[in-house]
Order: structure tokens, then sequence, then C-alpha cells
């Protein structure tokens, strides 16, 4: 692992009040006497605060996708990463970066590993019930139709070793993204390993909303199975 390169990816929109305290929290230190070589971007979808000047003071580089979505931003950051691991996680303060060294563990077994919140903890009122009861659905369907065993489909949270990042071929704009990479994923054959997380309740205004994006992700996920 020595020498190897790691970005973590970081998709903002009007962050300014979290983006700073996640990328305080990246355990850059840490990593580097690992031997690892540590870089972070931010993709930012046009915000309108101050968000992508907090995350350039804090030392990380910044790529403007000026389309909305977070399929979108996930997909232009991923094209513009050179690296040898590569995490993602969402730039609200709900995920800590906290646990990359422990996923990059996970990395030496599987070439993808998620971030579960259903399997870890979860802050009250990080996730509604209504959320929380949908993502177990979400998840279950996905296992069903797709022959996966993970248990938290709609984690913001993922790493992923170079040889898979070249192999997506993603085309979703919006929260479909996990499902679109969860799907690609287990198509080309790739196993996933998971670390049970804390999930934070999130500063600033939720860009989900829960029962419509967790309906279009059903339907998403029913398409591409049953699709001619």
């Amino acid at each position: 692992m020595k020498n190897s390169n790691i970005c973590i990816i970081i998709p903002t929109l009007n962050e300014e009040t979290s983006i700073g305290k996640v990328i305080e929290e990246i355990p850059i230190k840490i990593l580097e006497e690992s031997g690892f070589l540590v870089s972070t971007l931010v993709v930012d979808g046009n915000s309108s605060d101050d968000t992508t000047r907090i995350a350039r003071e804090k030392g990380a580089r910044i790529l403007l996708e000026p389309r909305r979505g977070k399929g979108r931003a996930i997909r232009a950051a991923l094209e513009a990463v050179d690296a040898d691991y590569v995490f993602m996680l969402d730039g609200d303060y709900t995920y800590s970066p906290t646990y990359i060294p422990e996923m990059l563990k996970i990395l030496q077994k599987f070439p993808v590993v998620l971030g579960s919140r259903l399997r870890g903890r979860r802050e009250k009122g990080a996730l509604s019930k209504i959320n929380y009861v949908g993502n177990h659905i979400l998840t279950l369907i996905a296992n069903i139709l797709y022959g996966t065993r993970i248990s938290d489909l709609c984690t913001g949270y993922w790493g992923f070793k170079r040889e898979v990042i070249k192999n997506l071929n993603l085309t979703m704009d919006g929260f479909q993204i996990e499902a679109e990479i969860l799907i690609q994923v287990s198509q080309k054959g790739y196993k996933i390993g998971e670390v049970p997380i804390l999930y934070r309740c999130r500063g600033g205004k939720a860009k989900l909303s829960g029962l419509r994006d967790g309906i279009r992700i059903g339907k998403y996920l029913l398409s591409q199975k049953f699709r001619s």
C-alpha cells in the first residue's frame, strides 16, 4: 500500500456550514504515516454561498460542475481523478472521513467498500423513520434483483480500487447514482465489503426528498433489471 495515491471526493451544493469540518476530519496524518499520498477533490454544483472558498482554504482542489445533480457531480469527479484508491462521501457532515483507514483495510480484501448506516449507528433525527424503512426496502430489492448482500444501498459513503473506477460507465444525474454504482459493480462481479459507521445529523438543508426519490430509486432498480 505504500506510495499509493488516495483521492477523497466530496460533492457539494451550498455546504458552507459543514464542508470545512468535513475536510478537517480527513485523517491525512494517519494516512500519510502509512505511506499514502492524499488529495481531496471537492466537486461543487455551482454553490451560491462560500462553500468553494472554504474548501479551497482547507486545502481541497475544486472542480466546478455547473449542472445540478449529485450523479453529475460524482461522474465529473470520477472522470477527473487518477488514484489507486478513491473514496466518496457527502459534504454535509453526515459521514465522517475518519473511517477511511478502516475502509482501506477492507479494500485489501474487496475491490469495493461501503460505509453502512444501517449496520452502524445513527444520531437521533439523522434518519427519519420513513427513510429508515425505505432504505431497508430498497436494499432488499437490490439484493434480490442483483444477487448482492449489502446492508445499505443508499449510503453516500463508498470506497473503490482503481480498477473498479476504470470499469464504471455511470450515466445517472441524480440520487439514483448509488443504485447505478451497485448495479454495475454487481454485474461486473466485484465483491463489496462493508464498514459500520455513525450517521450524523446533517448541517444545512437536505437535498434528498425521501419518498419521491425513494420511488425513483426503486423504479430505477426494477427498470435496469428488466430492460429489454
